[in-house]
């Protein structure tokens, strides 16, 4: 199969679809691979790295859609790329189609087959290659708080951890899943005292066996909410529900109960977030200020360490590739009912029950087109 590695072009958003590993695991399993110049300098990977190991390196875009029967990508493709999208072309890449309603659109006209990597989903409910960036993104939303905590950037002045006879901050984390997880980890190293709401008991359970004694669990009310938030310095967001917008679980009014210069990072935003004041920023801007609130909602919070998150993804991402490169994709999809949970558009229809809800459109069931 002719598999398409295009250059990234969401702003700073420097991962790679596929490391050189991956690339050359592909070709040596008779597959070829076409990779745009310089899609990989932002990760610390050089074209010649790439034609080291066997992979095309293609002068422009328009030549690797134009070619690629499989596009593997980070990102969503951007409005620039709609064009290039062609009729029966493959793309595998995080897309989030039920926050976006003119992207959701724009693949159902294109008549490609959307496979989406965040809903991929094992049958014990993993989603393997959401974790990887879900892992990155908790302990980054630690180092981005702990920072905009700082007076500098507008905040409390407070260091996390605190110092002797000085208390450390509050950590309140909303979702004990990966990001979640990932997240206290990181806060309750650094000294916070950190608490974590979520609604599943055998979670909290979980969680109070394997993170250290300065977590806390509570389970997730709107009352328990509305107590913790007047005392928490830094508030992250990483509710989750499958290719599903995020709930809005803090109101715009509940900002009012929070202390000048305190933080939230929305994790969640790629679902739309699950905080109602906060919208899709930037590394270049990546905060702005309601009610005295520090918001920072990036969407591609990984870009800012693609040297570790592009490597990370690889190794979730390519057992899948390799999977619809042999097979094609609708018997890799037979095969696997984990990429069956993936498939998100095919020939102008929606195929994930979560994008179908959220706009409101006809569901047509997978199986339809296998």
């Amino acid at each position: 199969m002719q598999i398409g590695v295009p250059k990234e072009i969401k702003s700073n958003e420097n991962r790679v679809a596929l490391a050189p590993s991956g690339v050359e695991a592909l070709i040596t399993a008779g597959h070829s691979v076409l990779v745009e110049t310089g899609a990989g300098s932002g990760s610390g990977f050089s074209d010649a790295q790439y034609s080291a190991v066997g992979a095309r390196i293609s002068p422009d875009a328009a030549h690797v859609w134009a070619q690629a029967e499989l596009i593997v990508k980070v990102k969503e493709p951007l409005r620039a790329e709609w064009p290039r999208i062609r009729p029966g072309q493959l793309l595998f890449t995080y897309f989030h189609f039920a926050a976006d309603r003119e992207l959701t659109q724009a693949h159902l006209d294109s008549g490609a087959s959307c496979i989406a990597y965040e809903t991929v989903q094992t049958p014990s409910g993993e989603l393997p290659l959401l974790t990887p960036m879900s892992e990155v993104a908790g302990r980054m939303a630690v180092q981005e708080g702990a920072k905009y905590l700082e007076k500098l950037y507008g905040g409390r002045g407070m260091l996390l951890g605190g110092v002797a006879g000085v208390a450390p901050a509050n950590v309140l984390i909303l979702g004990g899943g990966v990001v979640g997880i990932n997240a206290a980890r990181i806060a309750a190293g650094m000294g916070a005292r950190v608490t974590i709401l979520d609604v599943s008991p055998e979670r909290l359970r979980y969680l109070g066996d394997v993170l250290p004694a300065n977590v806390q669990t509570i389970f997730s009310t709107r009352y328990a909410l509305l107590e913790q938030l007047p005392g928490a310095d830094l508030v992250i967001g990483g509710v989750l529900i499958p290719g599903a917008l995020a709930p809005k679980l803090i109101h715009h009014a509940d900002l009012k109960l929070m202390q000048t210069g305190a933080v939230i990072v929305d994790v969640a935003v790629d679902q739309g977030g699950c905080v109602a004041s906060t919208h899709p920023t930037t590394h270049e801007n990546p905060i702005y200020v309601v009610d005295g609130v520090i918001h920072y909602a990036v969407a591609n919070m990984p870009g800012g360490v693609p040297h570790t998150a592009t490597q990370a993804l690889t190794n979730a991402t390519l057992p899948y590739v390799m999977q619809l490169a042999n097979k094609g994709w609708k018997h890799a999809l037979k095969d696997n009912p984990a990429l069956l949970k993936g498939l998100n558009i095919t020939q102008g229809k929606i195929t994930h029950h979560a994008v179908a809800k959220a706009f409101s459109m006809h569901y047509s069931p997978p199986e339809e087109f296998l």
